[in-house]
């Protein structure tokens, strides 16, 4: 550097705290750290965090990242702090990050129905209560306002998705939305005259409107939901497999929920349910199959190789007597084995998925005689990332990963109930509550926040509930 000869060159003084060169020098620097660091909309910090990814991870003080729908990061908080910069932060300290759990079988609606029989077969169940009351009951605004009220009740307790079959699908997909959850919803299909559709054709037509509508959704993924082989003519259960086939949605279906689906086809085909539907091409695609609580192992071998999955219904199966499924079985074959409540009204009067993964848990070791049977981060992956393969959803679900949709569950550990805490696996399955869930994201949005909706108005949905009870008990009086 060139310095004049008559004055001695000294370095120059770095700018002075609070001066205008000093605040400018801070602001470029603050600007340059924050391009350096990656940008999230949301972080949210825990105790832990369980992935339920490959490895089974879980994250001492972890934290997850979220950009727009989707997970970008899964780390200790001081990683992932160190990478990110949020305006949104969500910092619990004594409490666990889960992914979302989902539901493979339910009728959201039907919580209108909420306790209206109780204690009695399934068949009697079915044709002296249910049906008579939704041919009585069920129009569109019922399904709206019954689906936001299992909406309500799914979400407060860490459900993020919902796989569901009923009538007027359209507004089980219009409550979903409204609630910000996610759904794959089956519009019933059945044999006799039901309150949408006067014909199974009739069903068929307006499934396909309803599919090709809700077809490229977000949150909603459209099926088609054939109710039963006993419910169905052969020509119908076709019909479905091929609609659904022809837009690539799943089939959701009740299968051998009890021993009248297979004493119906081996007294008209001389086979079982299972290698008569199999038969017929009902497996040849995406299948949800609730249930299959009577089922052998020719009838389980067909299920693995057509990779069809299962929702299991523990509360279900025992409400109703209807049998203890083989999960342990199932499991062992490597058979897609997902978790669901069913639907109020007799079958299970609530949609609590954590009762279900306890149940699910001690119920198979009670069948098998064997306590080590389903422990409890093999029940808790049945509600996370076997229910997301059992919906054709592990690419993008099921798990906390970077590159998977951001559907998380915060739940508390600091309820008397929760202490002392050995192992994260064995307090969620066998201890913790649904009561304990305090927020809850879906696709990059909160939802729930200090265990209240973000999205649907508790005070209105239970005062309409309680006003479809009474109309709903009227028309059985008649």
């Amino acid at each position: 550097m060139h310095r004049s000869s008559d004055k001695t060159w000294r370095p120059e003084r770095p700018p002075q705290a609070g001066s205008l060169p000093h605040i400018l020098l801070l602001t470029v620097l603050f600007c340059l750290a924050l391009h350096a660091a990656d940008r999230a909309d949301f972080i949210w910090t825990a105790r832990y965090v369980v992935t339920m990814d490959a490895q089974h991870r879980v994250i001492d003080n972890g934290a997850v990242a979220v950009l727009g729908s989707h997970i970008v990061a899964v780390d200790t908080r001081a990683n992932i702090d160190r990478r990110f910069t949020t305006a949104h932060r969500l910092d619990r300290g004594d409490a666990v990050i889960i992914p979302g759990l989902i539901n493979t079988h339910t009728h959201a609606a039907m919580s209108l129905f909420r306790g209206i029989a109780d204690d009695m077969v399934l068949q009697d169940w079915l044709e002296k209560f249910i049906f008579p009351a939704e041919a009585r009951n069920v129009t569109p605004d019922f399904v709206l306002w019954g689906t936001r009220l299992a909406c309500l009740e799914m979400m407060l307790g860490g459900t993020t998705t919902f796989t569901d079959m009923y009538y007027f699908e359209d507004r089980v997909a219009e409550g979903a939305k409204e609630a910000g959850m996610r759904g794959v919803l089956g519009e019933t299909i059945i044999g006799f005259p039901v309150p949408d559709a006067k014909t199974p054709r009739d069903s068929l037509a307006w499934t396909e409107q309803y599919i090709q509508r809700y077809h490229d959704d977000p949150l909603v993924t459209p099926a088609v939901a054939p109710h039963a082989l006993y419910t169905n003519s052969e020509a119908t259960l076709k019909a479905s497999r091929a609609l659904a086939n022809k837009y690539s949605v799943p089939l959701v279906i009740h299968l051998s929920e009890t021993p009248r689906d297979s004493d119906q086809t081996m007294k008209e085909h001389g086979l079982r349910a299972v290698p008569w539907l199999d038969s017929i091409g009902l497996f040849n695609g995406r299948t949800v199959a609730a249930h299959a609580v009577q089922v052998d192992e020719n009838d389980m071998a067909i299920l693995r190789r057509d990779n069809v999955g299962v929702a299991h219904c523990p509360s279900s199966n025992m409400k109703l007597a209807s049998g203890i499924a083989p999960v342990t079985r199932m499991l062992a074959l490597g058979i897609n084995v997902g978790l669901g409540p069913d639907g109020p009204a007799g079958s299970n009067n609530d949609f609590d998925m954590m009762e279900e993964m306890n149940l699910a848990a001690d119920l198979q070791k009670v069948a098998t005689g064997d306590p080590r049977s389903v422990p409890a981060e093999q029940a808790l992956a049945m509600a996370t990332i076997n229910g997301a393969r059992v919906i054709g959803r592990e690419r993008d679900l099921g798990s906390l990963e970077p590159g998977k949709l951001a559907d998380m569950v915060v739940i508390r550990l600091d309820q008397p109930h929760a202490v002392p805490l050995y192992n994260i696996y064995s307090q969620l399955v066998y201890a913790l509550k649904a009561s304990d869930v305090r927020d809850v994201m879906v696709n990059g949005r909160a939802i729930v926040s200090d265990a209240h909706s973000l999205t649907l108005d508790e005070g209105v949905i239970l005062t309409k509930a309680r006003e479809y009870r009474r109309s709903v008990q009227q028309s059985l009086s008649h």
